[in-house]
């Protein structure tokens, strides 16, 4: 065994079809030329990926560990198994970056209690980017995830947050399942005061983008499909 330990390298993908070099630095190309071993969530749209980045890159050659919902936590120690054999490995995300609001925290963590150099890459963040494009505060925000699907609860959960950001003066992001984007903008534009700034930030980095922050009350009457759409959205009520 060598005495030199691998590197995790934390691989940024794009935020949807997109020609992968018009939003990722050559880096990240670089990088996945270099790695042969990765941890990834899907084993199908991994190799796509990599195939788009890197397509001289021979696939028979890859290994590839899964991490997704299903994974053994007993496991992960195996992922890091190469970098204690001096060996690079690349942790990949579906979409976005590694480990935000996407499977791999777990995995980093384990690479720091074992001396594992981590290795962040240059990549889009759709939260980062939409409280960039917000107007909002961004030196104030939390990310929530997804909220409770009861519609009971769900306002519930939207009217705290509103007093959340009130309080505090902090704007608060969450996201939807794709295919509830439609409802999760309705029940914001009606449980939320008519003054409560609203950020709908839709397909961000692709041609069909969207942004744009009204009230509440203004969305009521501006309603916009979102219907299968990766969307954050964000509130804030000064």
């Amino acid at each position: 065994m060598t005495n030199t330990k691998g590197k995790l390298y934390l691989i940024p993908t794009t935020l949807g079809d997109n020609d992968p070099l018009e939003v990722l630095p050559i880096t990240v190309k670089k990088t996945i030329d270099k790695i042969d071993v990765f941890i990834v969530e899907n084993e199908k749209s991994a190799r796509r990926v990599i195939k788009k980045i890197s397509p001289e890159k021979p696939q028979p050659t890859l290994q590839l560990f899964l991490l997704n919902k299903h994974t053994d936590a007993s496991t992960l120690p195996n992922f890091l198994e190469p970098c204690l054999n001096g060996v690079n490995v690349g942790l990949l995300s579906e979409a976005g970056c590694p480990g935000v609001a996407d499977p791999g925290a777990d995995v980093v963590k384990l690479a720091h209690q074992k001396n594992i150099k981590v290795v962040p890459l240059v990549g889009p963040s759709s939260i980062l980017m939409a409280i960039m494009s917000s107007g909002m505060n961004g030196q104030s925000f939390a990310f929530n995830g997804y909220l409770p699907i009861d519609k009971g609860e769900r306002k519930n959960e939207i009217k705290r947050l509103e007093r959340l950001s009130f309080e505090h003066n902090q704007s608060q992001i969450f996201i939807e399942t794709p295919y509830r984007n439609n409802k999760m903008l309705e029940d914001l534009s009606h449980s939320l005061e008519n003054n409560t700034d609203v950020c709908v930030a839709c397909d961000i980095t692709l041609h069909s983008e969207f942004i744009k922050t009204q009230t509440a009350n203004q969305w009521k009457k501006n309603m916009i499909d979102l219907h299968k759409r990766p969307t954050i959205f964000i509130i804030h009520k000064s």
